[in-house]
Formats: C-alpha cells, sequence, structure tokens
C-alpha cells in the first residue's frame, strides 16, 4: 500500500540511495596496464585518469568508447516574458528544426567525431510557469520529466553527453545556483545569448524576484529544480541518474547543464561522481560552479553555446583516452626497454 504522506520526489531519494559506486577492481586493472604500457608513467596526465574513471564507472577493466551518445533536452520558459534573452522564445522551434536537417553546430562536432546525436521536445509549445511569479512546475510534472530524461538514454550507450537548447534557460540556471550556493543574484547572472546592459539588468531583476518569491521553499534540491528550473534542466538530472544506475559515466556540457548536476549534487555529493565537465563555459559563474563541485573542465574554450557542444567536442578527447589505453602497445610487446630503477 502507497504511503499517503509520501510524495514523488521520495521515490527519487529511494532511488539515489540504490546507485552503484565506482568498480575498484576495474580502477586498480587499468592501473596495473598503464604501467606496463611504452610511456614514462603519468606522461599523458588526465588522460590517464579518464581511463580510471570510464573503467570506475563502466565497471570493465578495458574500458571503451564505441557507443558514446549525445542528448540534447529543449524546453521553453515562462520567465522569457520578462525579457531575459536576446531572442524570442520562437528560435527554440526553429533550432529544432535545424538540428533535424543536420545545420547546427552539435550536428558537425558529432559528424567529426562519429557521436550518436538525440534531441528531445519536452512541450516546447508550453512553456513552464513564470518563476519570478509560479512555480515552474509542480511536483509530478516534475518527476515525470526526470523520469523521461531517464528513458530517454535507453539504448545500450557507453559514454553519455548531456546537452540542452532554450530561449531563457541561462536565467533559470542562475537562479537555481543562487538558490543553491546563495550570494547575490548579480554574481550567478551573465549575458546568455548576448544581452546588452538593460537586457542584463532585467536578468538580475528577474533572478532576484524568483528567489524571493519562492523563499523558504528553497531549502530542498529538489523543490529548487521544480520551482526555479525547466525541463530540461530536470530531464538532465534524470538522464544522470538513469546512466549511474546502467553504469553509463557522463560528460557534462556548460552552464545549464551544469545547473542540473548541481541540484543532485545538493542531495549528496556523490551523486555525480561519476560526471566529468566537459569545458568552462562562457556565461555566468560557471568556473565558480565546477569549483564548488569539485569539477575541473577538460576544455576552456570560451565557448556559451549550449546544445552540447562543448560536452560532445570533450568526448573526442575521453575516446582517445580509451583508445590510448585500450591499443598502445605495452614494453614487452613494442620490444621497448623500460626505465632504469
Amino acid at each position: 500500500m502507497t504511503d499517503p504522506a509520501s510524495s514523488p520526489f521520495d521515490d527519487i531519494r529511494r532511488l539515489i540511495t540504490t546507485m552503484p559506486g565506482p568498480d575498484e577492481a576495474a580502477i586498480e586493472a587499468v592501473r596495473l596496464r598503464d604501467r606496463q604500457l611504452t610511456k614514462p608513467a603519468g606522461s599523458l596526465g588526465r588522460l590517464e585518469w579518464l581511463a580510471e574513471w570510464l573503467a570506475a564507472w563502466q565497471g570493465k577493466p578495458n574500458p571503451t568508447v564505441d557507443r558514446p551518445l549525445v542528448c540534447v533536452f529543449a524546453g521553453s520558459h515562462g520567465v522569457t516574458a520578462k525579457g531575459v534573452s536576446a531572442y524570442p522564445s520562437e528560435v527554440n522551434r526553429q533550432m529544432l528544426e535545424n538540428f533535424a536537417a543536420g545545420g547546427a553546430a552539435i550536428n558537425q562536432i558529432c559528424a567529426a567525431y562519429g557521436l550518436g546525436f538525440k534531441v528531445f521536445d519536452l512541450a516546447l509549445d508550453m512553456p513552464t510557469g513564470d518563476i519570478t511569479e509560479t512555480e515552474a512546475m509542480d511536483e509530478k510534472a516534475c518527476v515525470a520529466t526526470m523520469a523521461f530524461g531517464m528513458e530517454a538514454i535507453a539504448g545500450g550507450a557507453d559514454l553519455l553527453a548531456v546537452g540542452e537548447m532554450g530561449i531563457g534557460n541561462t536565467t533559470v540556471a542562475a537562479a537555481i545556483y543562487t538558490a543553491l550556493f546563495g550570494g547575490p543574484a548579480a554574481h550567478w547572472v551573465g549575458r546568455g545569448t548576448g544581452l546588452d546592459d538593460e537586457g542584463l539588468a532585467r536578468k538580475v531583476a528577474a533572478v532576484e524576484a524568483a528567489v524571493a518569491f519562492h523563499g523558504e521553499h528553497l531549502k530542498d534540491p529538489l523543490e529548487v529544480l521544480r520551482r526555479l528550473g525547466g525541463r530540461e534542466v530536470a530531464a538532465i538530472a534524470g538522464a544522470i541518474l538513469a546512466a549511474r544506475l546502467q553504469r553509463i559515466p557522463v560528460v557534462l556540457d556548460g552552464y545549464v547543464a551544469t545547473a542540473a548536476a548541481a541540484v543532485l549534487h545538493a542531495i549528496h555529493p556523490s551523486t555525480i561522481d561519476h560526471c566529468v565537465a566537459g569545458h568552462l563555459s562562457a556565461e555566468g559563474a560557471h568556473q565558480d560552479v565546477l569549483a564548488r563541485l569539485g569539477k575541473i573542465p577538460l576544455l576552456a574554450l570560451g565557448m556559451r553555446l549550449g546544445e552540447g557542444s562543448g560536452a560532445a567536442l570533450a568526448m573526442g578527447i575521453v575516446k582517445a583516452a580509451a583508445a590510448i589505453h585500450r591499443y598502445m602497445a605495452t614494453f614487452g610487446q613494442a620490444g621497448v626497454s623500460e626505465r632504469l630503477s
């Protein structure tokens, strides 16, 4: 019998308690092979760590990246009515058509690196509530959207990148960070799609109004997600959880995608141990966010496009790390003399 006092969020919290940890035996196997490869110990820097990370979360002593997948979630936001973006909301639908036609930056990156690509329309024609005046989603809708994100990654990927698209979503991300980390809203707000000074002031005011409106409800990270977030942020949070349960390592994209990870981290820091930061975004205070989450980005290219672009580029590095570990010759195979003691 269902507990009448339980809530949909309780299912998410219970799910988090069942998540698997890293495979220590796989990590040790990677370290053992690494010591035999034709290179000085540690000479490949973080590429060596990436091989260990892949092994830990795939649960495989010889990790592979044969089925990488980029998932982009698209949502609309009621807060755009407050003039927080330089672009109109109809760009959401237009960009989805551009993705489908193969004309976006993410399409070219995925083609260049041999990555699978999926994009999901999260009720684009029905914006979430204006967070300055009401909740973005009710609890059932938030959990249902997280569940959608969990289902979206089905199909057997061995490495997942999560990204987003949605006019106004850097505003909701800044609101999430303000609620989770505190401090002035202006610290967390950036120029998004290229706001001028007046637009930036409206964006800061919107985040301040949203955090003030929801007030004491923001002590619970999942309440932060449903009240201030968007459907794409909730879906990304669900995808991150499902990836953990399915032993799929995750590459996070930029400022907005990291907001989903920040919510999960606030529930319990270990929840995002299977995630790496693909890149450092030029948007807002992304560097501050990553420092708080304990993530060092793989790339720093000054990007702020979204649509999974930074994470997809970083996937190329992860693929290289796996290939080096798997196929590089050992000293014995290559007939190369090992280091003197």
